[in-house]
């Protein structure tokens, strides 16, 4: 078995507690208000700022010229594709560019990026994969099954399903399983937990992102 079946067979109930959650099943329908879909163009734009940086950990860390390559790559494609669609994503649903850049991070969104950040700085690239790979590699996971329940009708959020069922996106996630898997390879158990509970964590936070924009978040004081 890989590494990353295992990681799977470990998160699988929160990956699946993410199909069921309202804000995933209407995202997929086209039902999923619009003033909650905002929520989450703004939260995630700021999200990507952070795991952009992830990424640019990764270059400086990476044993070998083929995953620094690799990295940068990803780190090009956060920043000029996958932010400007939110730009456009935020253009369509009335939020001028301004308050993208204006909008505080909610608490899960800072959670989220701060413990990301920490794993990248302190751990090493075996962490750094663990704990990425629930937003690259979930994503397509949820998407694939929002296009499967779809069956190619339209609606306002098809342009999301698409863009992470796309080529681009389905290559950059297979690409980094099969990295964790290569830095799996030979490590104690011990540290195969560590990274379970990495995976683990990511995930939870996954579905608390989509909690958070279902129903707003705001510091309470």
């Amino acid at each position: 078995m890989a590494f990353t079946d295992e990681l799977f067979t470990r998160a699988q109930p929160i990956w699946d507690a993410q199909l069921a959650h309202p804000f995933v099943i209407g995202l997929g329908d086209g039902s999923l208000p619009e003033a909650r879909f905002r929520n989450w163009i703004c939260q995630d734009y700021l999200y990507l700022k952070d795991f952009a940086r992830i990424f640019a950990w990764a270059v400086a860390k990476s044993d070998r010229l083929e995953s620094m390559g690799w990295y940068a790559g990803v780190l090009h494609l956060t920043l000029n594709t996958e932010m400007a669609l939110h730009r456009e994503y935020a253009n369509g649903f009335g939020i001028p560019a301004a308050e993208l850049e204006t909008t505080p991070l909610w608490p899960t969104t800072r959670a989220y990026v701060d413990f990301l950040l920490r794993t990248a700085a302190d751990g090493d690239m075996a962490d750094l994969t663990a704990v990425l790979l629930p937003c690259s590699w979930g994503y397509v996971y949820v998407a694939q099954h929002l296009a499967a329940r779809s069956a190619g009708s339209k609606h306002r959020y098809t342009d999301w399903i698409v863009q992470y069922v796309s080529p681009e996106f389905v290559d950059a996630a297979d690409w980094l399983k099969g990295e964790t898997n290569r830095l799996a390879d030979g490590l104690s158990a011990q540290k195969r937990e560590r990274l379970l509970s990495l995976f683990e964590t990511s995930s939870r936070y996954e579905w608390q992102f989509w909690e958070m924009c279902w129903h707003g978040e705001r510091w309470p004081v």
